[in-house]
């Protein structure tokens, strides 16, 4: 469970980013930052599968950062194509990464395409991230790069928003598993729990 959740506020490109730190009771074992789905269709830092990704990694220990996009909720700015969503990924990284503690990225959907990105940014900076976790990656609809062998990618067969053969066929070049939930759609509706314990258990293998 969460054990405290902090609100604050990071300089953005944009302007003002609007965040909230979820932290585990204990000294933290790691940093998460966590994208969120599509702004323009209602996606934000409260997301379900983002706090469900939050709660994952406060149970693993880490404090889970999680974030509105450009003019979402509080965030300044407004939606820039999924470039400028990109940048503000980035400057959340950089002013919540702790270098003595290991950094992980998440997104899901629109998010999973952002954490991607972001993962890509850091690695070709020598400063990559320890693990990228996907969940329900935006592989149908913006240009996914490749991601390091030990990502946690996790697809729902059902899935009617990104189809699971669009995140089979961007990961089978990569030679990268994916772990499919059968009968699940996008949004994981009644599988939460089951996502969550997912993550927590990707972290002892």
């Amino acid at each position: 469970m969460v054990a405290t959740s902090t609100p604050t506020d990071v300089a953005g490109p944009a302007g003002r980013i609007e965040a909230v730190i979820d932290g585990p009771a204990d000294a933290a074992r790691g940093v998460a930052v966590l994208c969120h789905p599509h702004p323009v269709h209602g996606g934000t830092m409260d997301n379900k599968v983002i706090q469900t990704l939050a709660r994952a990694f406060v149970q693993l220990g880490h404090r889970a950062v999680r974030f509105n996009f450009r003019g979402v909720g509080r965030s300044q700015g407004q939606w820039d194509q999924g470039l400028g969503e990109i940048d503000d990924a980035m400057a959340v990284i950089a002013a919540c990464r702790d270098g003595a503690l290991p950094l992980v990225l998440a997104g899901f959907s629109f998010g999973g395409y952002v954490a991607a990105q972001a993962a890509a940014r850091l690695a070709a900076a020598h400063m990559a991230a320890q693990r990228v976790v996907l969940v329900g990656p935006a592989t149908s609809t913006f240009p996914m790069p490749a991601v390091p062998p030990d990502s946690l990618v996790i697809h729902g067969e059902a899935d009617d928003v990104v189809p699971l053969q669009a995140t089979l066929d961007w990961a089978r070049p990569q030679g990268l598993p994916v772990v499919v939930l059968p009968g699940v759609g996008h949004f994981f509706h009644g599988q939460l729990t089951r996502l969550r314990d997912l993550v927590v258990r990707g972290w002892s293998h």
